[in-house]
């Protein structure tokens, strides 16, 4: 499954769009990517809203 991932780091806000098996390991692969982001939701893609609003970049790393 992919979810989009909401975060802070140092005021700036953004959302990547991360493949787990579920919405926590989809959060814990963030935050190893980005020790200092403040994880602010976590939800199922929504490919049509995503699309409106494209992330950042997907977090890659194999499960």
């Amino acid at each position: 499954m992919r979810f989009t991932v909401g975060f802070k780091v140092e005021g700036q806000v953004g959302h990547v769009v991360v493949q787990g098996e579920d919405a926590l390991i989809a959060a814990l692969k963030l935050k190893a990517d980005r020790p200092t982001a403040s994880i602010m939701y976590v939800r199922p893609e929504n490919r049509r809203g995503d699309s409106r609003h494209p992330p950042l970049e997907a977090v890659r790393r194999s499960s």
